[in-house]
């Protein structure tokens, strides 16, 4: 089957179709009309959505909920996710409500500096280069002001340019280190121009004022962004963690900050532990038009950043106080992108009031904060299997095709029996027997 194709960003939607369609799905008759079902109604927002990649067939959902009753620095907010895992927002309102009553969460940023690079080699004299880059240190400001203009009027710009030799670890391997600051916008399009402009005055200026050959290998910035930090917390007595029957608060807050220190100490279960952090991280960021691909690369590289694959959160008991909390790097914006552009970005955000990239931080921020706390309470008390399969069950009934009637039954029957697929399956087949 010849499945290569020529010229194929030049056609129409319903041209590329064809082609997907006779090339992958000669056997399925359902394949366009799944495609085509997909788009949107309004021909205008389906025009929208078919601009913000290239080669757009159809649009791919996915579901768009809230959690309320989260209690932020005093102030309510209802928490717009977007995710296909069916307990996430669940277990977030979850604990947004067990803690409102308990003082809410708390957020602070701690600091917003981005990073971006200007990746080099030279063969001379690592003295001589760093005379040279302290020389030449202002141009670098000066050469770029028609694009830090606008950021610093907003209070952003360029912060620091250094030298970093790195070539203990690669033969001639050189860096102009650069931070920024870059208010509400998440800034990738604004320090990458900066750094392109630093690598053209960094070229110029070597090769009349610089003994020995530099090279520009990339300029690019860096999603690690260990400066552009933010802290969530709870605390409260630990008489008030008193919700669970089975277990005295004492002994749920002595497991709790056991089953933490596990995760901090082993990358096995710190990897499981900090995807559910990033459950309720990325479907806020999705929700509000960030790029959750960059904020993993970097919460993960943090997690490693002494040496070893660790927890994101800490837990401790000190008195008669229990105090949970996490600092985690996030790089976000409220302003460019898809935040001007998509419809339902604009609502999220406006659902939030309207954030700046720095209360937006902490509302994601505590959103990875109430996930890790609901998924912990879980672990450490019923098990994680009982809510989260009961979760699944509609997905499950789903996939036998249930009856609104059939679905009815099993869910009443399940409130009191454990869900697994098997036992839906039979319990779903006895009921279909009996009619």
């Amino acid at each position: 089957m010849q499945n290569t194709v020529s010229g194929f960003s030049k056609l129409s939607k319903s041209e590329k179709i064809d082609w997907i369609v006779a090339t992958y799905f000669s056997k399925n008759n359902n394949a366009r009309t799944v495609l085509e079902q997909y788009w949107n109604s309004n021909s205008k927002l389906q025009q929208l959505h078919d601009e913000f990649i290239e080669n757009t067939i159809t649009n791919f959902y996915l579901p768009f909920g809230v959690a309320p009753n989260f209690l932020i620095n005093g102030k309510s907010y209802t928490i717009p996710m977007t995710i296909e895992e069916s307990s996430v927002v669940a277990a977030a309102s979850k604990a947004a409500k067990f803690w409102y009553s308990r003082g809410g969460f708390k957020a602070e940023v701690i600091s917003t500096k981005k990073i971006g690079q200007v990746h080099f080699t030279y063969d001379g004299s690592s003295t001589e280069l760093n005379t040279f880059i302290n020389t030449i240190h202002s141009k670098f400001f000066s050469e770029t002001a028609s694009i830090t203009r606008s950021m610093e009027k907003r209070g952003g710009g360029i912060l620091d340019i250094k030298l970093n030799d790195k070539s203990d670890d690669l033969d001639n391997y050189f860096q102009l280190h650069a931070t920024f600051e870059t208010m509400d916008a998440m800034g990738a399009n604004f320090i990458n121009s900066c750094l392109e402009q630093f690598a053209k005055t960094l070229k110029r200026e070597a090769s009349t004022n610089l003994k020995g050959n530099l090279e520009i290998i990339m300029s690019i910035l860096s999603n690690y962004v260990p400066e552009c930090l933010v802290r969530a917390e709870v605390s409260c007595n630990i008489s008030e963690l008193n919700e669970n029957r089975n277990l005295q608060p004492e002994a749920f807050a002595e497991k709790f900050v056991q089953a933490v220190k596990i995760a901090e100490i082993e990358p096995y279960r710190a990897v499981t532990h900090n995807k559910g952090i990033m459950n309720g991280i990325d479907a806020v960021i999705l929700a509000t038009g960030n790029d959750f691909r960059a904020v993993e690369a970097g919460v993960h590289a943090f997690a490693s950043r002494n040496g070893r694959y660790s927890s994101l959160t800490h837990a401790e008991i000190k008195g008669d106080r229990f105090r949970f909390w996490m600092d985690i790097p996030l790089a976000l914006g409220t302003v460019g992108g898809l935040t001007s552009l998509h419809p339902l970005v604009k609502l999220a955000l406006e659902m939030l009031g309207r954030p700046s990239a720095r209360e937006l931080m902490q509302i994601v921020a505590v959103a990875g904060l109430a996930q890790n706390f609901a998924a912990l309470r879980s672990l450490t008390t019923t098990g994680i299997q009982e809510g989260h399969m009961k979760m699944h069950l509609m997905n499950i009934l789903n996939q036998f095709e249930a009856t609104p009637e059939e679905k009815d039954k099993l869910v009443a029957y399940f409130k009191t029996n454990t869900v697994t697929h098997s036992a839906v399956s039979e319990t779903l087949n006895r009921l279909r027997q009996s009619n």
